[in-house]
């Protein structure tokens, strides 16, 4: 039987840097651990629609085996890296239903994503019943119905096992101010994932390293540290798929820099 094994990994009262293995979604599962260990973070967020390659084949999360799921976590260990979470992409009740299954078996701490508005309750009841809470994410105006904080606030109320996991750089591309999108969930922040851009208020904004665009990170950092903020801030790399360790790692320090001011 493969037993979870949930555990939180943070410092007590610090925000923790990792990274988003999105970020690495040309690479097999293996390769993008060790990549992530070569950023010299403990955290990562996986995602579910991963082909997870190598040993796994294309066989993606929901598909594993318990002695698969048992590889994948031997993977984390050996490269001293805990998988937090996971942004799902699921469509039905049933696909819900598989993933929290896994991720429970995966001993993963919460979840994120994007569900249909008419499964959120779905979502909150399977995340009440596998003690696994679920954030909600926003893609950018025009591709999420989440894109706006008011629209996760109406997700979110009532339903005790959902909160938020805020996107920076998706808020400044549909012209919305990060630090009032914080304030406004405050107390609801689960998770958050960190990318900056060229330009704002732009659905065609490049994605650049942290600290290289427009956004000002101090002023975010700022305003998470005023609310307490407490868990994980994924660094996403959206930009030179094929060759872009660097630009992770630059993204991890700069961000560890602010964090830890």
């Amino acid at each position: 039987m493969l037993l979870p094994t949930r555990v939180v990994s943070q410092t007590k009262g610090e925000i923790e840097i990792g990274v988003g293995l999105y970020s690495f979604n040309k690479f097999p599962f293996k390769e993008a651990v060790q990549m992530s260990k070569k950023a010299n973070v403990r955290n990562v967020e996986g995602f579910s629609f991963h082909q997870l390659g190598g040993e796994f084949g294309k066989s993606l999360f929901v598909d594993l085996s318990d002695s698969e799921l048992a590889k994948m976590k031997e993977i984390l260990k050996t490269n001293n890296i805990q998988m937090q979470s996971m942004y799902v992409d699921a469509k039905t009740t049933s696909d819900w239903e598989k993933v929290f299954k896994q991720a429970d078996k995966l001993g993963l701490k919460y979840l994120v994503g994007e569900p249909d508005p008419q499964l959120l309750d779905v979502v909150n009841n399977l995340a009440k019943k596998y003690d696994l809470p679920f954030g909600i994410h926003e893609h950018a105006k025009g591709l999420s119905h989440y894109w706006h904080p008011d629209s996760v606030l109406t997700a979110i109320n009532g339903r005790s096992h959902l909160k938020a996991c805020a996107d920076i750089g998706h808020w400044v591309r549909s012209g919305l101010d990060p630090v009032e999108c914080l304030k406004n969930l405050e107390g609801n922040i689960l998770s958050l994932h960190v990318k900056d851009l060229d330009s704002a208020g732009n659905p065609n904004a490049k994605d650049v390293n942290a600290g290289a665009g427009v956004i000002d990170f101090d002023a975010v950092v700022s305003e998470l540290k005023r609310q307490g903020f407490v868990g994980d801030i994924f660094i996403e790399c959206e930009h030179n798929w094929d060759n872009n360790l660097k630009d992770v790692i630059e993204s991890v320090n700069y961000m560890n820099q602010k964090t830890k001011l």
